[in-house]
Formats: C-alpha cells, structure tokens, sequence
C-alpha cells in the first residue's frame, strides 16, 4: 500500500501519539553500525563525528554515555509516503509557534518527532490541532 501524498489528507489524518519512554541523542566516535545493536536503537546514524544513536535514557545512563537532552517521541500516525510535500514543514512550524524544537525522524510508514520531554504533553496537543 502506497503512503498518503496530499498534505490536506496527511494533516487530516495525523493522529499523533506519544512513544513510551525517554530518549536521547548519543554520539560514540569511532563506532560503526551494529556495534551497539544489542541496545536496539530507535534510530541510528553514521556521522562524521561518529556513530549517532536515538536509545532509551535508561540505556544511555546505564552505559555512561554524555546527552544534552531527554526527549519524548510522538508518532504521527498517518502513513505518509516518502515523496509527501509539506508534513514535515507544517509540524515543525505549528512546535516553532510555541518555541518547541522538533527533531523530525521519517521512517517508511510514518514520521516521528522527538520534543523535549518537558514539553511533550503540548507538543501533543499542539500536533492534535493540526488534524481538526
């Protein structure tokens, strides 16, 4: 099944909902991908800094790694496709209107956007409104 294109349908649809959990943002230099892949990484990314993991706060503590902030996830629902136009913009927008950064991850079927976790019950509402 092919992803939703249209951006009138994609935010009528959004549905976003909160991920479980705290996450954080970890750098390792000098590591590659699948050094880590017991710690089964929501996302990862090879840097030239080094290795970027999105992992659970309890791991990254448990394993002493340094991180600048903790963060909530939200998925939006909707499954978007890949060359959708527009989604990315307008939730990144409509967090900018209340000073919340939205570090965006696109994934085959849907779009999650990690808030600082303080933040993230209005990130919610706010991403909720995009939808009515």
């Amino acid at each position: 099944m092919a992803g939703e294109t249209d951006l009138g349908r994609l935010l009528g649809q959004l549905q976003p909902m909160l991920i479980e959990g705290e996450f954080v943002f970890c750098t390792l230099p000098n590591s590659q991908y699948g050094d880590f892949a017991e710690w089964r990484p929501l996302a990862c990314y090879q840097e030239q800094e080094g290795l970027s993991l999105l992992i659970s706060q309890q791991q990254a503590d448990a394993a002493g790694l340094a991180y600048s902030a903790v963060f909530k996830g939200i998925t939006l629902s909707v499954h978007s496709s890949l060359d959708a136009v527009g989604l990315t913009a307008a939730v990144a927008n409509k967090l900018a209107e209340c000073g919340i950064p939205a570090n965006v991850i696109a994934a085959h079927y849907h779009d999650h956007v990690f808030v600082p976790a303080e933040r993230a019950e209005l990130a919610l509402q706010l991403l909720s409104e995009l939808s009515t």
